[in-house]
């Protein structure tokens, strides 16, 4: 008798999805293209990210963030190896990343230590009407990446 992955007609295998069942994609990582890699690394080990020693030289990158999440740097260069026809996008961002800081006092030093080091500011430290104190930097490419904590006593 003929096992389970053969058809009944005995004569063809049975066509199974390789995951041998409903695919569930998780969400894994971040993917943002640098310009500038080592300046790319640089700003991100600055707010805190850990990227492999030498990763600045190298057209990708990865650092692992808390939760299990990745963000993934690649070079323009390194794209272009397999997409030879890409082309950065023009005018402003479209994505913007989230860093959770312990307190409302950090967002301000985060924000004032970064802009000290000549990295550009999206917009400075104030306490949002949603109950957050919140800034926003921008990383070398016009990357938005804002720093947040909740206010004391709002409800989050």
């Amino acid at each position: 008798m003929p096992g389970p992955d053969v058809s009944d007609s005995y004569k063809t295998a049975l066509r199974l999805p390789a995951y041998r069942g409903r695919m569930t994609p998780r969400f894994d990582a971040i993917g943002m293209v640098a310009s500038d890699m080592a300046a790319s690394v640089t700003f991100y080990r600055c707010l805190g990210l850990e990227f492999p020693e030498g990763s600045e030289k190298q057209p990708h990158a990865e650092a692992q963030l808390p939760g299990g999440l990745r963000l993934m740097l690649d070079s323009e260069e390194g794209i272009r190896e397999f997409a030879p026809e890409w082309q950065p996008p023009s005018g402003g961002g479209r994505m913007s990343l989230a860093l959770l800081c312990e307190s409302p006092a950090e967002v301000d030093s985060v924000y004032e230590e970064m802009v000290g080091a000549g990295y550009g500011s999206g917009l400075k430290p104030w306490d949002a009407d949603w109950g957050q104190r919140y800034a926003s930097l921008l990383d070398p490419d016009g990357n938005d990446v804002g720093l947040f904590a909740p206010l004391p006593g709002a409800g989050q």
